[in-house]
């Protein structure tokens, strides 16, 4: 009789086996009669835990919503608590012929908080994927950024070797013991490029306070987090051609420092 390798028995074992004789059978097991021929079926195995997320809702309509990204999640990705796993639980179901499971538009870095676009339907997903790809949604994000820097300027600096560019207004200064300047940023992406707000203001001189990848030497703020948001999305409805805009109020740590 023919002996499993270990790894047949592994898969086995999980659907339930069959021994003729007390011994494993396989498909190439041979029968000749007045044999003993037992079934084994595994009890149930625990069943996967369940994710429960609650996310800040901010827009939502039968094709499309809006969420709040927390900072240090994962939108997408192989691990068990990510934005797209726990959209189905935070958003009403579409009535469209078409509705899906909603999927993000796009992304946001792990530690980045603001608003994320979600597709509810296969031609939401397409249209909205198409508006990112036209640019046709105008992005404004802000961020508080070290040292002093001018009250507005465009950077150009390329990304990846990738053409890039970043529109940027100083909207509040403050002095700081610390780094000199503190400085409310808005920002305006007209490019997408991975990490392009961050890699750009560090670039001139201004990286994003809280950032531990693109910094300054003994710049870095430890254990609050990169003070980044994506604090709109401006576009034309796909669907209902209508003008939209969506916001999402800056974090209580960026209100701690510039509370005006």
């Amino acid at each position: 009789m023919e002996v499993p390798t270990k790894s047949a028995l592994k898969k086995v074992l999980k659907k339930g086996f069959i021994t003729v004789n007390g011994v494993l059978a396989t498909t190439a097991t041979l029968l000749s009669g007045d044999e003993e021929i037992a079934l084994y079926i595994p009890k149930k195995t625990q069943t996967h835990k369940k994710l429960v997320f609650p996310l800040t809702v901010l827009f939502e309509d039968r094709h499309l919503a809006a969420i709040h990204k927390p900072a240090g999640v994962l939108v997408s990705g192989n691990t068990f608590k990510t934005i797209a796993a726990a959209l189905p639980q935070n958003l009403k179901p579409s009535s469209l012929p078409d509705a899906t499971t909603p999927q993000p538009a796009h992304r946001l870095d792990y530690a980045t908080t603001g608003v994320l676009l979600v597709g509810k339907t296969g031609s939401a997903i397409r249209a909205l994927n198409q508006l990112f790809e036209d640019k046709a949604i105008q992005k404004t994000y802000y961020a508080i950024t070290i040292g002093t820097m001018p009250p507005s300027g465009t950077i150009t600096t390329a990304v990846d070797d990738k053409p890039a560019q970043s529109v940027y207004e100083v909207a509040e200064s403050v002095a700081s013991e610390r780094f000199g300047h503190l400085n409310l940023v808005r920002l305006h992406p007209k490019t997408g490029r991975r990490h392009q707000l961050r890699k750009h203001l560090l670039s001139i001189g201004n990286p994003i306070l809280g950032d531990a990848t693109y910094s300054l030497e003994n710049m870095v703020l430890k254990g609050k987090g990169l003070y980044l948001h994506a604090h709109s999305l401006a576009f034309t409805h796909p669907f209902t051609q209508e003008e939209v805009l969506i916001q999402d109020e800056l974090p209580q740590k960026f209100t701690r420092i510039f509370s005006s």
